[in-house]
């Protein structure tokens, strides 16, 4: 009696087929960025500070990335019990640990005249 075995194959999930997919998600969220170069810049800052800085981010939208930089360990939120409390927020040494790659991307960023000319080109062929 043969028994013949159907091949299957299954795919990798995304993040395992570029290791880099999860790393873009959790750094480069639309308001992340932003908020780890103001705090980088700034440093340990309060929420209307931020707010102040990032003057295009609304309330709600600075506390859902706060709290999900927070929760992957990237920033650091202080609670002071005082009255009134105080809440400050900065970067963690995780945080911190990704410099080397916003350094790299400002190097990078001289080509953005590059990329702008390239789009110029191809919406001139386009027409």
């Amino acid at each position: 009696m043969t028994v013949e075995v159907a091949e299957t194959t299954i795919e990798p999930p995304p993040e395992l087929a570029c290791p880099i997919t999860p790393v873009v998600d959790i750094v480069f969220s639309r308001w992340t960025t932003p908020i780890l170069w103001t705090l980088n810049e700034f440093g340990r800052q309060r929420f209307g500070e931020l707010e102040r800085r990032i003057v295009t981010i609304t309330p709600k939208v600075l506390t859902q990335r706060l709290r999900q930089l927070e929760r992957d360990g990237i920033v650091v939120r202080t609670y002071y019990p005082e009255v009134p409390p105080r809440v400050e927020y900065e970067i963690s040494d995780l945080g911190r640990s990704l410099a080397p790659l916003f350094a790299s991307l400002a190097e990078w960023s001289v080509n953005l005249d590059k990329v702008e000319q390239a789009r110029l080109d191809y919406d001139a062929k386009q027409r």
